[in-house]
Parts: structure tokens; sequence; C-alpha cells
């Protein structure tokens, strides 16, 4: 099974980019080719993207870091994406996500996926590069 890390170090505290990308609403200010709308269906979150609509879901735990995102087509049928927030010196952190090549999934798929994963990493990274705070939402 074929994967990809990829991470980034940000210049903020990990606990301000623990807490923004662990809060499911703002999965569309930064995954904007994933998540290109976030919506609620019978107390559910579902992603709508290019391939379709997808459940989605966050299990996070602030002490370690993790953050496991889920999504798949239906909620017993959710693929695995871990990430986590690391602390580094000088208030700097970083935040590390592997994504996984679902089986049946074609290697020009999931070349096409990382290639947005990193292009989303250009978002978190654009959302903490001044001050280390996400801006507002809207900019």
């Amino acid at each position: 099974m074929r994967s990809e890390t990829v991470t980034t170090v940000l210049p903020a505290p990990k606990a301000k980019v623990f807490a923004y990308l662990a809060e499911i609403e703002n999965l569309p200010r930064w995954a904007t080719d994933f998540a290109r709308e976030l919506k609620v269906v019978d107390g559910h979150h579902k992603v709508v993207n290019g391939l379709g609509e997808f459940f989605f879901a966050i299990d996070a735990d602030e002490t370690t870091g993790v953050i496991d995102m889920r999504a798949g087509p239906t909620e017993a049928e959710m693929a695995l994406f871990p990430t986590r927030v690391v602390e580094l010196p000088d208030g700097q952190c970083a935040f590390t996500f592997t994504m996984f090549q679902s089986p049946g999934s074609s290697d020009e798929l999931f070349e096409s996926q990382h290639a947005s994963l990193r292009r989303e990493f250009e978002n978190i990274e654009r959302e903490f590069a001044e001050d280390g705070s996400p801006k507002p939402p809207g900019r």
C-alpha cells in the first residue's frame, strides 16, 4: 500500500495550530480542494468535492497532538487520514499528514490527491504565516 506524508513547520504554538485544525468547521478554509463544501446531514458532517459527497469526522487528542481525520462514502467505510501537531522550540510547531492509497484507487488519482494535499498545506502555511494566528474567515 502506497503512502505519502507531508510535513510543514509553522511559526505558531502547538495549541493554536491544534485548535484550528481539530475544529471541523475550519476544514473548508484550508482543505479547499477536499472540502469545497462542508454540511451537516442528520447530525453527521459531509464534505463535497469534485469526486462527490463523503462522510467526514475528526477524532482529536490535544495532549498527543493527534488529529485523526476519517472520510468515506458511508460511515462504515471511512478511511483514516492520521495527522499530528508537534511542538517545536521557539514557539513553533510541525504539522504532519499521512495519506494512504485506497484499494482500487488508481495511481493517477492518488498522485492527484497528493498534489491537492500539498496545495492545501500552502493554505495552512498562509493561515499562520504572519503572526502565528489564523486569519479571520473571508480573508
